[in-house]
């Protein structure tokens, strides 16, 4: 255990490091006058000429060399100083902060619903088999085919739009939670079930499975005592590896119904040129990656202990 914490702290740093110089070099590449486009983010597209560009230029030391920022920014880092924004001013972690909570919402809800989702359909289908392990599985390909906005999309156009039932976008209300993260669990889950599908049918196929229910245990009791553990253990594990999909889930699904989380404020401080902002909010996504995957390896731990031997 104490190793593998270790790694994962070995690991950490090396994120943070590499997330925030990778941000930076992108950032510094991109085309176009960095000044003049925060001066438009500030006042306005409308209201921005040369000499703004030129003032902004000059507040924030944009002219100085990519070598000197990157040893500044890296200093402050070490520091555990972001700095502030270059648009607003505000402190970049206040800023992260009130969006990360909305993100942890988000990704939360949609989490539940996922593996209310994907966990009972997913035993079923190994349970009953064909038709419905058919039926099913044939389904989960459809969704898993569609990108996560299309089936936003779809969901704004049935159930905001044509029905009612649920607002547009925004934030401001439970109603508001529903559609985005309904859209997320659904991502989630048509990959998910699969798992939870095969892992099933192996245990419920296995010899030692088989062998309690001649023994004269019911159902329920040898799949408590002999299933529940044996399919957790690879369901849990790809819903460490699902983390990557769920995170880029959440960018995209925040753009499209407004949601006031990281990945909506990410793609605003990528058009405005942002780098305090950018390289805050990707190294807090970072950051997130490594501790959740850490708390699947200590879960995977917990269920099986053998898995200790291999750390």
């Amino acid at each position: 255990m104490k190793v593998m914490l270790f790694k994962r702290l070995l690991q950490l740093i090396t994120v943070i490091w590499g997330v925030g110089t990778l941000t930076f070099i992108l950032m510094r590449s991109l085309p176009g006058d960095m000044a003049y486009r925060i001066a438009a983010s500030r006042y306005g597209q409308d209201n921005v000429d040369s000499q703004a560009a030129a003032l902004v230029r000059e507040e924030l030391k944009l002219d100085q060399s990519a070598l000197t920022a990157y040893w500044h920014w890296l200093t402050d880092l070490m520091q555990l100083k972001l700095g502030d924004s270059l648009v607003s001013g505000l402190p970049v972690i206040d800023t992260v902060q009130h969006m990360l909570g909305h993100s942890l919402l988000l990704a939360f809800a949609g989490l539940i619903v996922s593996v209310l989702i994907a966990v009972p359909l997913g035993l079923l289908s190994a349970w009953r088999g064909n038709p419905l392990d058919s039926i099913l599985m044939g389904l989960s390909s459809v969704i898993r085919s569609m990108p996560v906005f299309v089936i936003g999309v779809l969901f704004i156009l049935l159930f905001a739009l044509n029905w009612n039932l649920f607002p547009v976008a925004g934030f401001g209300s439970p109603a508001h939670l529903v559609l985005p993260a309904i859209t997320l669990a659904l991502s989630l889950a048509a990959v998910s079930n699969r798992v939870v599908r095969d892992s099933a049918k192996t245990t419920f196929q296995s010899a030692f499975y088989q062998f309690s229910l001649v023994k004269g245990l019911s159902l329920w009791q040898t799949f408590r005592r002999h299933g529940a553990r044996n399919i957790a253990l690879p369901v849990v594990a790809f819903f460490g590896i699902q983390l990557v999909s769920m995170i880029e889930g959440i960018v995209m699904i925040e753009s499209l119904f407004s949601w006031p989380g990281i990945g909506h404020g990410l793609a605003h401080a990528i058009f405005a040129r942002d780098i305090p902002v950018i390289q805050g909010s990707a190294l807090m996504m970072g950051i997130l990656f490594v501790l959740l995957n850490t708390l699947v390896d200590i879960i995977c731990l917990w269920i099986d202990p053998r898995g200790v031997k291999n750390q």
